[in-house]
């Protein structure tokens, strides 16, 4: 994917998985034989996404000594802390002015979850020059955890569901943004992607693509979901297992 680089939020304090965490950033959690978050990074590596930003916070000196030491061939890791929680869209805003980057657009994700997804599908939607960003939908059972996405038939999104049981296609917290969109942004504070930016972006009548998908993804962030990190990378991640 060319001209797109990642912001991967690894800032949280992963309160409920602490205790099963001590002294270690939940993205850092050890799954077959390496930190989790560097899955995600060498499942970018795949896709051609070889710039990556590492936005952390709680223990951030954790993920920049191992990527100091255990580098990814191949792949331009930067770590950017932020001193105080800046929210998930306060993170990447920090993050990417940290950097001196000015790709065509910015992939942001989630350090504790993973989806087995084709980024480059999202990228198709910016082919289109009114679309400012584009959302990955995963289709599930059960939205009554997360919430949903309303869109239409061109797949433009129209709003935030509340939480509810049933199916639905749920924000999977994989975002793409068009760089030029990131003045678009509310200049606050801490920032929420979900409360503060994608609110503003529709209000200001950009276009926002939801991507639906049916895919497996896991996040590590309970202490039910964390054990179950091994197998899903097993299953899903087997011709990345071997060092790249």
């Amino acid at each position: 994917m060319n001209n797109i680089a990642a912001v991967i939020l690894a800032g949280g304090y992963g309160t409920r998985v602490k205790h099963l965490l001590p002294n270690i950033p939940k993205p850092m959690a050890s799954v077959v034989n390496k930190p989790f978050l560097e899955w995600i990074i060498r499942y970018l590596k795949q896709q051609g996404i070889t710039q990556d930003i590492l936005s952390t916070g709680y223990l951030g000196e954790v993920i920049e000594e191992h990527f100091k030491t255990h580098q990814v061939k191949g792949v331009d890791i930067y770590c950017c802390r932020e001193d105080e929680p800046l929210g998930t869209a306060g993170g990447f805003i920090n993050a990417v002015q940290q950097v001196s980057l000015s790709p065509k657009a910015w992939l942001v994700m989630n350090g504790d979850s993973l989806i087995v997804a084709n980024f480059q599908e999202l990228a198709k939607y910016l082919e289109d020059q009114e679309v400012g960003c584009v959302i990955l939908g995963v289709s599930v059972n059960d939205a009554s955890r997360y919430g949903s996405l309303v869109f239409d038939e061109s797949n433009t999104l129209l709003n935030f569901a509340e939480k509810k049981e049933g199916q639905g296609v749920i924000n999977g917290g994989v975002y793409l943004f068009r760089h030029e969109i990131l003045e678009q942004f509310p200049s606050l504070f801490p920032l929420s992607f979900e409360y503060d930016v994608f609110p503003t972006l529709l209000k200001e009548k950009i276009k926002i693509k939801v991507h639906p998908i049916e895919a497996p993804f896991l996040d590590i962030g309970t202490p039910e979901t964390l054990p179950q990190a091994e197998a899903f990378i097993k299953e899903n991640f087997t011709n990345l297992l071997e060092p790249c």
